[in-house]
């Protein structure tokens, strides 16, 4: 019997094992390095899901300045003089000028600090208007200026930033679009 309890007892010392306090260090260790690896996961999701709004938010404004400059272009006159939110072209229809087909644009609150860029034939312009972009910081996006013995033009600026409260990320696009069909001033 003395044999076999002193058999279990050299056993038992020859077994290689790990102590609660080195089990409770690696998981110590692990814990901060899985903490760690999450909160960088979370911040490069949440810096994609920004970059992706506001490369969406640019796109669009792009778009909506190349579409803007076609009608602007084809306008024979263009209302009202000066900066504005809302700006309407007029079109040369039977050889003339007054009475044609118009197209209006304006900017419509969507928030605080936030505007959105409408299109809508006719010649007003609101939130029943398509909704061609979105973003905008500022609702003063059109301005007709003339001058004398050239042809009237509208200067648009938009300026993009899907977060306001952040200023130094606002993307500003500005565009000169001259009237090709208006007659030159005088």
């Amino acid at each position: 019997m003395r044999a076999v309890v002193a058999s279990l007892r050299a056993s038992r010392h020859d077994e290689g094992g790990y102590t609660v306090t080195e089990l409770l260090c690696v998981m110590a260790i692990l814990g901060v390095v899985i903490g760690s690896l999450t909160v960088m996961l979370t911040s490069a999701s949440a810096a994609q899901q920004r970059m992706s709004l506001e490369f969406q938010a640019q796109t669009d404004a792009r778009m909506a300045l190349d579409r803007l400059r076609r009608e602007a272009r084809a306008a024979c006159s263009v209302t009202p003089a000066g900066a504005s939110s809302t700006i309407t072209f007029q079109y040369v229809t039977a050889g003339s000028c007054s009475g044609g087909n118009q197209v209006s644009w304006c900017t419509v609150a969507n928030g605080t600090s936030r505007w959105g860029l409408h299109r809508q034939a006719g010649a007003t312009c609101g939130a029943s208007g398509v909704r061609v972009a979105d973003h905008l910081t500022v609702a003063t996006a059109f301005d007709h200026q003339t001058a004398t013995g050239r042809r009237p033009k509208v200067v648009v600026t938009l300026a993009i930033n899907p977060n306001p409260l952040k200023p130094a990320r606002t993307y500003r696009l500005v565009g000169d679009v001259v009237l090709r069909n208006a007659t030159r001033s005088t």
